[in-house]
């Protein structure tokens, strides 16, 4: 086969495919509307908080021993439930450091 018979068949074999792709697309717009992208999801209205390390609540109350109240954070402490800040509950830690701050 000579190169311009080559040439000639990619011609042929081109516009077989542009009246394919132009059936295809027909038979689509006839058979369906065009989706439309669902709505993205809003990210939540309030940012997620981080939760309070116990390093952060530990900074706290060493400040306020450091100040002289270390009996109060004794007492902070025993209120939720432990001698030492590794004994209470991580999930009580937002609520500790709320009543520290206020000491």
């Amino acid at each position: 086969m000579s190169k311009v018979q080559l040439l000639l068949d990619v011609v042929e074999d081109l516009r077989s495919l542009a009246d394919s792709i132009k059936a295809v697309a027909s038979a689509v717009g006839q058979n369906e509307a065009p989706e439309e992208a669902p709505p993205k999801k809003e990210e939540a209205t309030a940012p997620q908080e981080k939760p309070i390390t116990q390093e952060q609540v530990r900074a706290v109350l060493s400040e306020k021993s450091q100040d002289g109240k270390t009996d109060k954070v004794r007492a902070l402490l025993l209120k939720y439930g432990a001698p030492k800040l590794s004994g209470i509950d991580p999930k009580s830690y937002k609520a500790l450091l709320q009543d520290a701050e206020v000491l």
